[in-house]
């Protein structure tokens, strides 16, 4: 892994075009079949590896036996920026306990995803899923169904906070929703997303931010907007011991300079633009990049060109792995604007909106026409006739006194309550108990 990071950011620094792009990823291949057979070397010094824990029955050449490699986390492993900051980012992998759900649902068995493992299942051709969530209960569900990465995305904003864009959102509700996120997705990798203005100013900055989302929310690495200007941050926030992800296409924490939310990469000249950017992210020690809304043979040409994880969000099926926001991917919105904003590339998997509304529809008429809740199947707790006779009898002693109190009450509330509302727009003006004409006949 680290010689793919040196590796492919020299064919960044160079900028050489095709040709020494593909030099590059010659030097590459060389590189990774070294790395691959000192890492295996090193797992069986220091007795790393899973193949201990294989049935007896398993064949060796599974996936989690080729996978050992992405386990070792104090192994020797060589070259490149890339992996001494995985190292040091990642050395303290979050542990977790098993609970009876876990063991119940055969998460049991799951190992943590790692930074490492992605870009391991990148190596093996395949492919990687990633959901943006928000909570305990969505992460909780994507840890269910498998999801290799949760990303906590600052779209929260938009989608959670009803926001007009993410730029308002701030770092303090962020972190709040990442660690609901942590707390309900124990497996997949969790990506925290750092907002609009928390790390922009300084290579610093970005760094402090990153130490709070690892620290204080418990999420395994971040995500930050920008290909070439955000490179010396990057690197800064990866040699402090954080692994990061990039974002490059259409970013919309910078929608101001985009001009809103439009589709990147559309030119040739943009188009090699982002694949320069992606370059410059992964020599600076990015571990994945996150392409945004771009063409697809722009997104499948800047993933040929890296040896590290592409995840595409409207950029085409020629990126590593794919993502969606939850609520989007499940159609959780069932408003009749929503879908005029719903994203042209999502695909709705569940219609979840629907049924939603028609439940709480359900539950207020209910309630007004006094079905719900019935004495029979929804009120199980009881008292005995015994207990429901000595109670009735202590009501009996001061019934009279609470009446007159009830009364009394009863009629400062109404008389609170027959108040005078103008209204503006015609039609007199409104009283507790009738509309008034505004000649007042």
């Amino acid at each position: 892994a680290g010689g793919a990071g040196a590796a492919g950011g020299a064919g960044a620094a160079g900028g050489a075009g095709a040709a020494a792009a593909a030099t590059g990823r010659r030097r590459r291949e060389t590189s990774n079949a070294d790395d691959d057979e000192a890492a295996a070397n090193d797992g069986k010094e220091n007795g790393e590896t899973r193949e201990t824990q294989r049935p007896a029955h398993t064949h060796t050449h599974t996936p989690a036996t080729s996978m050992r490699r992405a386990t070792i986390t104090g192994a020797r492993l060589r070259g490149g920026r890339l992996a001494g900051g995985l190292r040091r980012g990642l050395a303290g992998r979050r542990a977790f306990a098993v609970s009876a759900a876990q063991a119940a649902t055969g998460l049991a068995g799951r190992r943590k995803m790692s930074a490492m493992e992605v870009i391991s299942k990148r190596r093996r051709g395949e492919r990687i899923t990633m959901v943006t969530a928000y909570d305990y209960p969505s992460a909780l569900h994507c840890d269910l169904a498998g999801i290799d990465i949760v990303l906590v995305g600052d779209s929260c904003g938009m989608v959670e906070l009803g926001y007009e864009n993410t730029q308002p959102v701030t770092t303090e509700e962020l972190l709040h929703h990442s660690k609901a996120v942590v707390r309900g997705a124990k497996h997949p990798l969790i990506v925290g997303d750092m907002p609009f203005g928390s790390y922009e100013i300084s290579p610093e900055q970005a760094q402090a931010t990153a130490y709070r989302f690892v620290k204080e929310a418990g999420v395994d690495c971040v995500k930050m907007e920008g290909g070439r200007v955000r490179a010396e941050t990057v690197r800064k926030v990866v040699d402090g011991g954080v692994a990061v992800m990039g974002h490059i296409g259409l970013t919309p924490q910078h929608i101001s300079v985009l001009g809103g939310f439009r589709a990147q990469g559309r030119t040739a000249r943009k188009a090699r633009e982002l694949l320069d950017d992606a370059l410059a992210l992964e020599e600076a020690g990015c571990f994945a990049i996150v392409i945004e809304c771009v063409p697809p043979q722009v997104g499948k040409a800047v993933t040929e060109a890296l040896e590290i994880p592409t995840i595409g969000i409207g950029a085409g099926p020629g990126t590593t792995g794919q993502v969606l926001v939850y609520h989007d991917m499940l159609g959780m919105t069932a408003h009749p604007h929503y879908k005029a904003f719903t994203p042209k590339f999502c695909k709705a998997f569940a219609d979840l909106g629907r049924p939603i509304r028609e439940g709480l529809e359900r539950f207020k008429q209910e309630v007004e026409e006094g079905a719900f809740p019935s004495l029979e199947a929804h009120s199980p707790y009881k008292m005995s006739q015994k207990e429901e006779a000595l109670f009735n009898e202590m009501l009996l002693v001061d019934e009279e006194e609470r009446r007159l109190q009830h009364d009394d009450k009863a009629k400062k509330l109404k008389e609170t309550d027959e108040y005078d509302v103008l209204n503006l727009y015609g039609g007199g003006y409104v009283t507790a108990d009738k509309t008034t004409p505004k000649d007042g006949k």
